[in-house]
């Protein structure tokens, strides 16, 4: 490791000034994200298949009778990983900024970036706070409902829907992934973009994230809830609109990032 590799990679979260954003540069970080969308549409290659896959399969595990209860959980944790997934669309974002070719067979090319192991670290860690989710949401299904399970997805509606338990589960299922929804937010939102990026550490990366979560609450408060929604919107018919959101809001993610942190 070089002189210049080590001052890189120690230098303090505190180097680094973070901005106050206003409503206004989210909309543009979405303007944006979807201008880059439309610029790399071969980028459906790998998400237009593969991710849709993946929930596919979620679904398909879920569905098994024991495993029913998890159903929504597994859904709705998908997109906690989804920060990590876009590690692609920082780069595509990154190299068209600085007038790179960016065409979509550069999508992998975020793994010869000289962070990357802090972002397969950082990625690992949102992969721990999806099993942490699993274990609570399977938790409270147990607490609230007990642990024999539904005869079948239809049986398993009707209860959650016409009980009071499962009311008591919606509220408290919903209340937990919000904990955890803003956890992956204040983690990743500048982490995993900066370490495609910079040649920072894990650890300083993590840090400035929180701290522009910290200098614009309300803001990021707006950014999760409509991340949250686009989620939701793609994942609905059978998560082929993931398509077209994980794309966008890789992009988005990352012109947000240049918004808050200066480089």
């Amino acid at each position: 490791m070089t002189v210049a590799r080590i001052a890189a990679v120690e230098r303090p979260a505190e180097a680094f000034e973070v901005r106050t954003i206003a409503v206004a540069d989210l909309r543009d970080s979405l303007r944006q994200g979807w201008a880059d969308f439309l610029e790399h549409r071969g980028d459906l290659l790998f998400v237009g298949i593969i991710y849709p896959l993946v929930g596919f399969a979620v679904a398909a595990v879920a569905l098994q009778d024991s495993l029913i209860p998890l159903f929504f959980p597994l859904a709705a944790g998908v997109g906690l990983m989804g920060p990590a997934v876009a590690g692609g669309f920082y780069e595509l974002a990154r190299r068209r900024e600085q007038g790179l070719e960016s065409g979509w067979s550069h999508f992998f090319d975020v793994v010869r970036r000289p962070s990357f192991d802090a972002f397969f670290a950082v990625a690992a860690l949102l992969l721990v706070l999806f099993f942490a989710w699993l274990t609570v949401a399977a938790g409270l299904y147990v607490a609230l409902i007990g642990v024999t399970p539904p005869e079948s997805l239809g049986a398993f509606a009707t209860r959650l829907f016409t009980t009071p338990e499962g009311w008591a589960l919606i509220v408290f299922g919903n209340l937990a992934g919000l904990v955890f929804s803003a956890a992956v937010l204040t983690v990743s939102v500048v982490a995993m973009p900066m370490l495609v990026d910079k040649d920072v550490d894990a650890r300083t990366a993590i840090h400035v994230s929180r701290m522009a979560v910290a200098a614009n609450k309300g803001a990021m408060l707006r950014w999760g809830i409509t991340v949250a929604a686009l989620l939701v919107l793609g994942s609905i018919p059978f998560f082929v609109g993931l398509a077209v959101v994980l794309p966008v809001l890789g992009y988005a993610t990352w012109h947000l990032y240049t918004r808050l942190v200066v480089r």
